[in-house]
């Protein structure tokens, strides 16, 4: 792991839900446990707890314990009259000022005093979303000018160090050793 800080943010919202429901409760703190994700969540677990993917291969490891999203993604969702917020789209860390998508993979978040999360991967935008408010899916989907799919839904990662986080907490980022892997879909 590269020791330079490229940048730092905030947390703008922390969210968990008990339930695998599509949003998230707005909490004034949540606990990140090492190697399993935050306490309390229905996606705690060494192993894969997302349901499509259980069915599949319930042994898989867990790459998806905490899910971000940039606050920037809900001030452009809500410019085109989406109603959405902090924890409105499933996630655990709304941030501010970090460009999540163009993190490459393995890149370290060190969020409050103690707490590590590594990315993993991008979040696959599913049919949720669109239950959720109609043309929200094709909102949080774009297309790059080589033709590629921008999903846009946030990120995903695994705790490497636990701790407590809370809204107003600094977010430093890290950037792993060259070269860099671009973020895929986890």
């Amino acid at each position: 792991m590269s020791s330079d800080v490229s940048h730092s943010g905030k947390v703008e919202g922390v969210c968990i839900s008990p339930a695998h429901s599509f949003s998230k409760q707005i909490q004034n703190s949540i606990t990140l446990l090492e190697g399993l994700g935050v306490e309390g969540d229905a996606h705690l677990g060494k192993t894969v707890k997302h349901r499509s993917r259980v069915a599949v291969d319930p042994t898989q490891p867990n790459l998806r314990q905490v899910h971000l999203i940039h606050a920037e993604l809900h001030d452009e969702l809500i410019e085109k009259g989406f109603s959405v917020g902090v924890g409105v789209m499933g996630e655990n860390i709304t941030t501010r000022n970090i460009d999540l998508l163009g993190l490459p993979r393995g890149s370290r978040l060190s969020i409050g005093t103690n707490a590590v999360v590594e990315i993993t991967g991008l979040r696959n935008p599913c049919k949720q979303i669109e239950d959720y408010q109609k043309g929200l899916l094709s909102a949080v989907l774009d297309k790059g000018d080589d033709g590629e799919l921008i999903r846009k839904s946030g990120v995903m990662g695994i705790v490497v160090l636990g701790g407590e986080v809370q809204t107003g907490d600094e977010i430093k980022v890290s950037l792993p050793n060259k070269p860099h892997l671009k973020l895929e879909r986890v």
